[in-house]
């Protein structure tokens, strides 16, 4: 005898979780700072960096924009804390899959700090970003 699915009352996402298609995730995980420290850190001491998608893969979490925008105020968090000890940026490691760029946040938060005045996108934009994760890359390589 087949199951019949039931009928979803909420999200496609509930549902997806109720059937137990797709585990729920803690919703309070795009704000554990340690946690996102810890995948920031071993991305770096990998030496690459991390999709947004991957990100919040790792988190429980499928890609959408209100999630994304979540992560970033914690990656931002996250920085703020590191530059406060002396320590390279992290975010930056948190990039498009399209470009391997940060999105337009990362951006404005921190490219003029480190001195960059040109386009967010293209080769320029890539050079400039793989210079900032390197330096994270060899830091924490260090460490």
């Amino acid at each position: 005898m087949s199951r019949k699915p039931s009928t979803p009352d909420g999200s496609l996402a509930e549902w997806l979780e109720t059937e137990g298609i797709v585990p729920a995730a803690d919703p309070a995980a795009l704000k554990d700072l340690p946690r996102i420290r810890a995948l920031l850190l071993e991305a770096a001491r990998a030496g690459h960096s991390v999709s947004y998608s991957d990100m919040l893969g790792q988190l429980g979490f499928r890609f959408t924009r209100p999630k994304m925008r979540t992560l970033c105020r914690s990656l931002d968090a996250i920085d703020e804390t590191g530059r406060a000890a002396g320590e390279p940026e992290l975010a930056v490691l948190v990039v498009r899959e399209s470009d391997r760029l940060p999105g337009q946040g990362w951006w404005v938060g921190v490219a003029d700090r480190l001195g960059y005045t040109g386009a967010w996108e293209g080769k320029e934009a890539l050079r400039f970003i793989e210079g900032v994760q390197q330096r994270a890359f060899d830091y924490w390589q260090g460490c």
